[in-house]
């Protein structure tokens, strides 16, 4: 394969024709045949592969400022080429790569790169923007549907307007910075409008919410996962650069409605924070009043108040999984809310599929809970539906989900206790569980998480009582080696 070639060229026209002269221009030359350093620009040519259909072509740049930036590009087309070796499939598509690139304009595909890409057998047309990337990565993914709802929710509405126009191997961490700083701008912009005693600002910004810590978790987690696939199936190479960016984990912890915030909510109808549990005597009030006043629900809320499973693990809790007689049940199912679209399927973890041993207490409530299923199931008869779940609704259908959700709210108001949300009937039972000397590997299986790490760093401020044992262990300790006064 030739070579290729290095010259010059001008805009200059014929006088006669006005057709252009190209690199014929007399000026372009000196008088000893050398090039001139006042007239034209730089190019270069290339002989490519022939097209697939065997058509001759080659490839040419002009306009470039110097010889060396000339020769330098066409190395690097030449370095590219070779990179295919006798694979005339591959030598082809570079070629096709290489012309394509030129003709747009843009800059010769960087040769690491390619090499990458020609290792894993990948395509090599023109590198994909984020926005391109990112569209084809959610159509291909095979996981949870929900998971795959909320990385779409993330791709719309943060990642295409931030980062969509960067090509995918021209992303680097100052992109992703850029983003979450644009993102903290607009949060300050949207409590500024809130705030404002305009009510026409405060309207252009009505329903809606700043971009909160957890949420800025999850937009830097789906896109460290969509750059890892990318990097996985060799359409990139080097480091990830969503993984070397971090966002503030300011999780909210639990806080516990001690008597002083109770009354100071009853004055100024405030809540401390977004996660508060109640104390065990909270819990006694609420599930009292739920016993008699929803009757039909109370026994799947003191079974999340005592165990501590999740809503959806509690409404997908199936009957052949609850074993009274030994006094525990499995959770191996759950139903969870695709929009408001109710399904059934396994835990998402590994953790999460685990057995809860039953205290006497809640077997007796699940035991008179059967008994009063069956009535429901006798007074039915055929129209009883065979759902094979422990909780249904006295009509033998499933609970949803947000029906349980929106049951506990109304029930918590009437009640006149402190708020919580359903899922924080899960953090007052590890609360609990903590405060009766609970061992902290035990809770963390109890509750499904998969390390004890997540149970400390969520429970670890919620219960005084151990603190307050803690100081006085320590005092105590001291106090034993003071001196015996007379």
């Amino acid at each position: 394969m030739p070579d290729g070639s290095i010259f010059k060229r001008c805009g200059c026209r014929h006088p006669d024709t006005g057709k252009p002269l190209g690199n014929a221009c007399p000026k372009l030359r000196r008088p000893n045949r050398a090039w001139s350093s006042e007239h034209g620009h730089w190019a270069y040519q290339l002989e490519l592969p022939a097209t697939g259909d065997g058509c001759r072509r080659q490839l040419r740049r002009a306009g470039l400022d110097s010889r060396r930036d000339a020769a330098a590009e066409l190395d690097h087309a030449r370095t590219l080429l070779a990179l295919a070796g006798h694979d005339r499939r591959r030598r082809t598509e570079i070629a096709d790569l290489l012309q394509t690139t030129v003709r747009a304009g843009g800059v010769l595909p960087d040769i690491d790169g390619v090499r990458q890409r020609l290792r894993g057998d990948g395509p090599l047309g023109p590198m994909p923007t984020v926005a391109e990337y990112l569209t084809q990565w959610l159509s291909d993914l095979t996981i949870d549907a929900n998971t795959i709802r909320g990385y779409e929710s993330i791709v719309r509405v943060h990642l295409i307007p931030h980062l969509g126009q960067v090509a995918l191997d021209k992303l680097r961490t100052g992109h992703v910075r850029a983003m979450f700083t644009a993102i903290e701008r607009r949060n300050e912009e949207i409590r500024a409008a809130k705030a404002s005693t305009d009510p026409g600002v405060r309207a252009t910004v009505a329903g809606v919410r700043p971009t909160g810590p957890s949420t800025r978790q999850r937009i830097r987690a789906c896109l460290r996962k969509a750059i890892n696939d990318a990097l996985a199936d060799e359409l990139i190479v080097g480091s990830n650069p969503a993984a070397l960016v971090k966002t503030p984990a300011n999780r909210p912890l639990p806080i516990v409605w001690e008597d002083e915030r109770v009354q100071r909510w009853k004055v100024t109808g405030k809540v401390p924070g977004p996660v508060m549990v109640w104390t065990d005597t909270q819990i006694v009030q609420f599930l009292d009043y739920a016993a008699v006043h929803a009757p039909d629900l109370y026994p799947m809320w003191h079974y999340m108040a005592y165990r501590g499973p999740r809503r959806g693990e509690a409404c997908g809790l199936r009957d052949s999984e609850v074993r009274l007689h030994r006094r525990e049940t499995t959770i191996n199912n759950q139903i969870a809310t695709h929009g408001y679209t109710a399904v059934q399927k396994p835990p998402k973890s590994r953790a999460g599929n685990r057995d809860l041993v039953l205290d006497a207490e809640t077997v007796k409530v699940l035991t008179a809970y059967k008994a009063r299923r069956a009535a429901w199931q006798l007074a039915a008869g055929n129209s009883w539906p065979d759902t094979g779940l422990f909780f249904v609704r006295p009509d033998g259908h499933p609970w949803h989900p947000n029906a349980v959700t929106q049951r506990f709210r109304r029930l918590v108001r009437q009640a006149g206790l402190p708020p919580i949300r359903l899922h924080d009937l899960r953090h007052s039972a590890a609360t609990v569980a903590l405060g009766a000397g609970v061992d902290i590997k035990v809770l963390a299986e109890q509750l499904g998480h998969s390390t004890t790490t997540l149970t400390r760093d969520t429970y670890q401020s919620v219960t005084k009582d151990l603190h307050r044992s803690a100081a006085d262990a320590v005092a105590n300790t001291i106090d034993r080696r003071r001196p015996k006064t007379a």
